[in-house]
């Protein structure tokens, strides 16, 4: 059976096969509900994964993330919980596809009931790309998989928070990738329980402009010392790929940063 024919086998109609830079993997994904965008793959190559071996993705859509860390290191034990079913579905033969069911888990589950799913204080990181915008602040998209992934619909930031608190094991990390603009928000949620922010970096388009997201791993029980890192630009003065970003993307080759 051919790679194609074997693709074609996990997909519905509809769905499409697109391929990752980054350790060769594959993700199942569909052109009209959520796709996973720059926010997920900067996110799953921020943390450090020294001493990291089991991690949770809260919010795992359809399972992006935990492939990508997959693919960073190959002892992880790694569980994403997603309340959409569709996604959960996607991201369960997104593992197949890629011969991973031993190393990912998928859990369709609400992440505010955590406690039905996940041991407490059993994991070493939890990531989270979470909703950005507050309910009332934009327009809703039309595509209930949208609405979901970018606004606080199903679950807030403080849902999030209270989440990673519950279950990380005490000095383990959280990380998270967000908006600049809900830098105090976030912040003032992450010490009310008791997770130390330590590491912070904005992400930029280019120099000269404002930064767009941000990344931020906190520590459970740490104490406080915020490390600000240097910015990261996504693309250089003339409109190409930086070279951070090529090497975030698995991008080889000059010729590979034009767009």
């Amino acid at each position: 059976m051919s790679g194609e024919e074997r693709e074609k086998e996990y997909l519905l109609p509809g769905e499409r096969v697109d391929r990752l830079t980054i350790g060769n993997y594959k993700i199942i994904q569909h052109p009209e509900v959520f796709r996973f965008s720059v926010d997920a793959v900067l996110l799953a190559t921020f943390p450090s994964l020294h001493g990291v071996k089991t991690v949770l993705d809260l919010g795992t859509g359809t399972g992006v993330i935990p492939v990508i860390l997959a693919a960073r290191h190959p002892r992880l034990k790694i569980t994403g919980i997603e309340l959409q079913p569709r996604l959960a579905d996607m991201a369960r033969r997104t593992v197949l596809l890629n011969d991973l069911a031993g190393r990912i888990k998928i859990v369709e589950g609400d992440l505010r009931q955590l406690r039905h799913y996940i041991k407490e204080e059993s994991f070493d990181l939890v990531v989270s790309n979470p909703p950005y915008l507050p309910l009332g602040t934009s327009f809703l998209n039309e595509s209930q998989e949208m609405r979901i992934a970018r606004h606080e619909i199903t679950c807030t930031l403080e849902d999030i928070v209270q989440a990673a608190a519950t279950v990380l094991k005490t000095r383990g990390k959280l990380a998270m990738v967000y908006r600049p603009e809900r830098l105090v928000d976030l912040m003032w949620s992450l010490r009310s329980r008791r997770l130390e922010p330590k590491r912070l970096r904005f992400v930029h388009p280019r120099p000269g402009r404002p930064p767009v997201l941000i990344l931020l791993e906190a520590v459970r029980d740490a104490r406080p010392d915020l490390k600000v890192e240097a910015p990261l630009y996504l693309r250089d003065e003339e409109g190409n790929y930086s070279e951070e970003a090529c090497r975030l993307y698995g991008i080889e080759g000059q010729e590979e940063k034009k767009r």
